[in-house]
């Protein structure tokens, strides 16, 4: 019996640029392609680093050659812009592949908002550099006229900096849901969502963050009651004292052990970290919810246990 699978992909599935991208997600497609021939319901999640990236340096170098008439684009609405041409390129891709191979059903991309806390501790402390690089002068312009947190960064100029919150819930979670039930292939949540939190009334604000894609990637398939969670990365498999004579790579752990690892610092930050410990959310969550970190070209290995880091509640 197939499974109900949230796959996220990693950076490598959508290359730096527009014509990379182009070409990686036909890969991924046939990765993907693969673990739906096998009979389950997979929603995509992605990634949207280099490409938010590109959006507010475009962005901000329209503001520079004409500040009257250009404003700073709001973090929030670069996400959506990002979410919508990767979801372009995806399921027009996932769409071919699978007519190539038979399979006629619908692929759909739903621009997601996931709504945050705006009490998160992370809005207090933002750390998370985006955009393009500013010189002091363009630095201190930026946080007089538009209050931006800016960073000096590894001397090479300043950037500014966001917050990272955690995700709270998906706004359209009951849309994204609705579509997997009818045997549509969904891609959602992609950048971790656009992030929003409630005003007054039933008004969403979007918020000056960047949301972490495993996390929202991890609620997602918690709301959604999935199977698996499929974090894909650069490596087959997770591993402790990594890059050390005495490296070890991870095949089947307990959420248990998962945690220990963390504890004792094995997973770099901002790197593997984040990874296991979205698959330890998910897994601890429910009985029986599994998370699997592998590669890209691995997926339909994995899924079928025959490679990447499992981790389980037993």
């Amino acid at each position: 019996m197939g499974k109900r699978i949230v796959v996220a992909l990693g950076g490598n599935a959508l290359g730096q640029s527009l014509p990379e991208q182009m070409a990686a997600v036909k890969q991924t497609a046939r990765a993907i392609a693969e673990l739906i021939a096998g009979g389950n319901e997979v929603v995509v999640s992605h990634g949207n680093g280099p490409q938010v990236g590109m959006l507010q340096k475009a962005m901000a170098q329209l503001t520079r050659s004409d500040p009257e008439r250009y404003i700073p684009c709001p973090l929030s609405v670069c996400v959506a812009m990002s979410q919508g041409y990767i979801g372009y390129d995806l399921q027009n891709a996932l769409r071919e592949e699978l007519l190539n191979r038979g399979i006629h059903k619908g692929v759909a991309t739903v621009l997601t908002q996931v709504e945050v806390d705006p009490n998160d501790p992370a809005f207090r402390h933002p750390t998370k550099p985006i955009g393009a690089f500013h010189t002091p002068d363009e630095a201190k312009t930026l946080i007089q006229q538009w209050g931006y947190r800016m960073a000096e960064d590894a001397g090479r100029g300043w950037r500014r900096v966001v917050a990272s919150p955690k995700p709270v819930s998906i706004v359209e979670i009951d849309t994204i849901r609705a579509l997997v039930d009818s045997d549509h292939v969904v891609v959602a949540c992609g950048g971790g969502g656009i992030p929003v939190f409630r005003t007054g009334g039933h008004h969403l604000k979007g918020a000056a963050a960047v949301i972490d894609k495993d996390f929202a990637s991890e609620k997602l398939a918690e709301l959604l009651d999935a199977d698996c969670l499929m974090i894909l990365t650069a490596v087959e498999k997770a591993a402790i004292h990594f890059g050390k004579p005495e490296q070890q790579w991870l095949d089947t752990i307990s959420v248990e052990e998962a945690r220990r690892y963390c504890g004792e610092g094995h997973f770099a930050p901002g790197s593997m970290l984040p990874k296991v410990e979205a698959a330890i959310a998910f897994a601890a969550s429910k009985p029986g919810r599994r998370a699997l970190i592998t590669l890209l070209e691995k997926a339909k290995d994995g899924v079928e246990g025959r490679t990447g880091t499992v981790i389980v509640q037993p």
